[in-house]
């Protein structure tokens, strides 16, 4: 039975088992006594959504604490075992793939380097379903158990009703590429059991905004600073964030190439890749051989070597002039959105973070319009190098909570997308 504004009994019911859960899951343990002005929901239908709860193993009880002057109070937490994601991360110079409990706690993890093959289709889809294979396999969790799987990618998603999602990364070489239905086909999972696939700075903010330093922000822009860069805005009125190529933003005419095919993009002058390339043409010799991560850890050791030996001019100069363009493309995120906050992740913001970010931010104040520059904070990212894990889990995990916790809420048959700010 629909009431007056159309929702039914059991959109009710759904909504009050979805209040409960979030507020465990951010703010518990909390007894129920506590529960109820939290969420704005009588004692009586606290007890009642509680009971189902427990009975469905979604909520446990976690010791009790005093109460002024009467019986202790019984806390209850979400259960951890009350179901598992999976997180994976197609980076730059790898694959990652993490095994999560409901409460986010890593049970699992591989990673597979991406070598000379790159971004070839199918070994890319090879490294996720293996990875998917082994972290079930070391802990015993049947696939049944899954709630989802959350992919990072870059480039562009969209969904299509024939394929599913289907990625656009022009910059890895992949026009159009029906990523789910290879997955499908390849990975020995149940039909129940649903892909989400997003862009990788998606997922980067879903793990800040959740866990990390956007906690509490009205509105933040999360970057994802590694082979390129690329963000992530987040306001009160696009909560479940939404991509954004920022590193194809034009900084420079007539400049670079870079890696999407044009000219003068941020990405051609500010990304890990591109860096090391200008170091190179400036008479910096970077490692032969080794990774993006190894080479610019080296090109950082040149910049800022131990005391007593002479700093490489030519590393240095690069990465001024590297944080000189990510400042003057903070300003456009600056001017554009205006955010409260602005967060910098990913594995080359956690090696070159800590030594260019009071650059980056006098760059990016001296581009912007005074006004919104003084209200925006830009810190690195809270979170470490699994970030991007983190937060393509979190695609499943908040679709299940949004869906009450039942599981035939699944993304797969409602379509619906998650929510991911609180």
């Amino acid at each position: 039975m629909a009431g007056r504004n159309g929702r039914t009994v059991r959109d009710l019911r759904r909504g009050n088992r979805t209040v409960v859960l979030q507020q465990l899951y951010f703010d518990g343990p909390l007894s129920r006594f506590e529960l109820a002005p939290a969420t704005g929901l009588s004692g009586g239908s606290i007890s009642n959504v509680v009971a189902e709860l427990m009975a469905d193993g979604l909520v446990e009880e976690a010791g009790t604490v005093e109460s002024d002057g009467g019986r202790p109070r019984t806390l209850l937490r979400v259960a951890p075992a009350g179901g598992h994601m999976i997180g994976v991360d197609v980076g730059e110079t790898r694959v990652r793939v993490e095994l999560f409990d409901l409460t986010l706690t890593e049970l699992a993890r591989t990673e597979r380097p991406l070598e000379h093959q790159g971004y070839d289709v199918e070994v890319i889809v090879g490294h996720i379903r293996d990875g998917i294979t082994e972290v079930l396999a070391e802990t015993d969790i049947a696939p049944e158990q899954l709630l989802g799987v959350g992919i990072g990618v870059p480039g562009i998603v969209a969904r299509t009703p024939e394929l599913g999602a289907v990625v656009h990364g022009q910059t890895i070489g992949w026009d159009a590429v029906p990523l789910e239905s290879l997955l499908r086909s390849t990975c020995e999972l149940p039909d129940t059991v649903p892909y989400f696939i997003d862009n990788g700075a998606r997922t980067l903010g879903h793990a800040e905004m959740w866990f990390g330093a956007g906690r509490g922000a009205r509105s933040a822009v999360v970057v994802l600073f590694g082979s390129g860069v690329g963000a992530c805005l987040v306001t009160q009125e696009v909560a479940q964030g939404r991509s954004v190529e920022w590193g194809h933003l034009t900084v420079r005419v007539r400049g670079r190439r870079c890696r999407c095919g044009a000219l003068g993009c941020l990405d051609a002058y500010a990304g890990a890749e591109a860096l090391l390339d200008r170091w190179r043409e400036e008479g910096g010799h970077p490692p032969e051989g080794t990774d993006e991560e190894t080479a610019l850890t080296a090109m950082l050791a040149a910049a800022h070597p131990a005391e007593g030996t002479d700093a490489d001019p030519a590393a240095l100069a690069v990465l001024d002039e590297a944080a000189e363009y990510l400042g003057a493309g903070l300003s456009d995120l600056i001017n554009l959105f205006q955010p409260e906050r602005i967060l910098i992740g990913g594995w080359a913001a956690l090696q070159l973070g800590p030594r260019i970010l009071p650059a980056v931010r006098r760059y990016a104040s001296a581009y912007a319009l005074r006004h919104p520059a003084e209200r925006v904070s830009i810190d690195l990212g809270g979170l470490g190098p699994d970030a991007v894990t983190v937060g393509a889990a979190i695609l499943p995990l908040a679709e299940f909570f949004a869906g009450g916790g039942q599981r035939e809420n699944a993304w797969g048959q409602s379509g619906r997308r998650p929510s991911v700010a609180r």
